[in-house]
């Protein structure tokens, strides 16, 4: 069970916190101020920890150097409110994961945490090969290795056989082996991602690089030099040269994750990109030729956005050569008892025991809930079920334990 440390000086904040990430699960701390913070995080051992940008400041106590001091490898996240703002920048400038504005949302704080949790989980472990977000939606099937391809190949594929995820793995397979840039679109947690990962791995340039870039993560202060790197120099704490996203990717696959929270000076430059296949560092005039598949995803409407004056019409074109649209849960409810079943054995042999039963009447139960979080939900609740419930998982455990997603 993973160990969550809040630092809050908010009760109700606090409260909140700990009675909603111990329903999901964890084990949860919590520090009232900055000197209760240090003190914890020096004597415990913690997972992920929490902390308000209030204690992050320049002058003054440095909270954030003390916990890098006691615990340099566990996963800062600042919570802020938007007058922190500046503030929670310059931390993650100096190796925070992020920052999320209060009042948090709760959802991107879950995906955070879970996400930053599999991947220090990942890194310390060379057996775990799965990325931070297709075990979420992909029953993992071995494979062997085909003559001449690295071993760095995904397997993963859709779960489901309704006929919109048919329509979907077949315009993959259509799209894949061209060079055509697609727009993923789809509500949070059905799959976005692991589509865009399929399209890479069936594509001509599957032995080159994925490389991810959340838009919706990145501060729009730090997205330019994210997105094409930078030269030393360039801003306060570009101690070095760092090459970008655009760079890392060549000869590969670049995929924009909600690209619709892109601001519109970095979509400027990505128009740019996109048009001439150059780019150029920040803090620098050079042009530097780069060789990229793009691939972008969205939960937003980017019609609309484009209406609101908050997306740019030129850079909608250039990317939706292809569109694919990814279907809800609720869309496809036919594929849930798959997902269920795949989830059971996927999560169980992770967990190292052996996989419970589930009865047709607790599927059923399952296939009245409103997915409002899509297969990603889906599957930590079948996680939830496996911890909780008894074998086989009955009607009566899913009503116990599934009453609140």
């Amino acid at each position: 069970m993973a160990k969550i440390l809040v630092i809050d000086d908010e009760r109700s904040v606090r409260n909140t916190l700990k009675d909603m990430l111990e329903y999901e699960g964890y084990e949860v701390d919590l520090a009232h101020n900055e000197q209760e913070g240090i003190t914890k995080t020096s004597s415990g051992e913690f997972d992920f920890i929490l902390c308000d940008a209030k204690y992050c400041k320049i002058e003054g106590p440095d909270i954030f150097q003390e916990i890098r001091k006691n615990r340099p490898d566990t996963p800062v996240l600042i919570t802020s409110r938007e007058s922190d703002v500046d503030s929670a920048v310059d931390y993650i400038k100096r190796g925070a994961i992020d920052f999320i504005e209060k009042p948090i949302n709760l959802n991107k704080l879950l995906t955070a945490i879970k996400d930053s949790i599999d991947k220090s989980l990942a890194e310390n472990n060379e057996k775990v090969k799965k990325s931070k977000k297709d075990e979420y939606y992909v029953c993992k099937k071995p494979t062997g290795t085909a003559p001449g391809r690295k071993k760095n190949i995904h397997p993963e594929e859709l779960t489901g056989k309704s006929p919109k995820i048919h329509k979907v793995k077949d315009l993959i397979e259509r799209v894949a082996p061209s060079d055509a840039r697609v727009l993923i679109t789809g509500q949070n947690g059905t799959g976005k991602e692991l589509v865009a990962r399929m399209i890479h791995e069936k594509s001509n340039r599957s032995e080159g690089p994925f490389v991810e870039v959340n838009c919706a993560a990145i501060p729009s202060e730090l997205i330019e030099s994210e997105l094409f790197g930078h030269e030393k120099g360039a801003f306060t704490s570009a101690i070095k040269q760092r090459k970008g996203k655009f760079e890392q990717a060549d000869g590969g696959t670049l995929f924009l994750d909600e690209i619709g929270d892109m601001s519109l000076s970095a979509q400027a430059k990505v128009l740019r990109a996109l048009q001439e296949n150059k780019i150029s560092r920040v803090g620098s005039d050079k042009d530097i030729n780069v060789n990229v598949r793009f691939v972008a995803a969205t939960n937003k409407n980017l019609q609309e956005e484009i209406d609101k004056k908050n997306f740019r019409e030129d850079l909608y074109h250039r990317l939706s050569v292809i569109v694919i649209q990814v279907p809800s849960l609720s869309e496809r409810l036919e594929d849930l008892p798959i997902l269920v079943d795949c989830f059971i054995e996927q999560i169980s042999k992770e967990y190292g025991v052996r996989p419970k039963g589930i009865t047709a009447e607790a599927v059923g139960e399952l296939k009245t809930v409103e997915w409002t979080g899509n297969v990603r939900q889906l599957r930590n609740v079948i996680e939830r079920l496996l911890i909780l419930g008894e074998n086989p998982i009955s009607l009566e455990d899913v009503k116990n334990y599934v009453s609140e997603v």
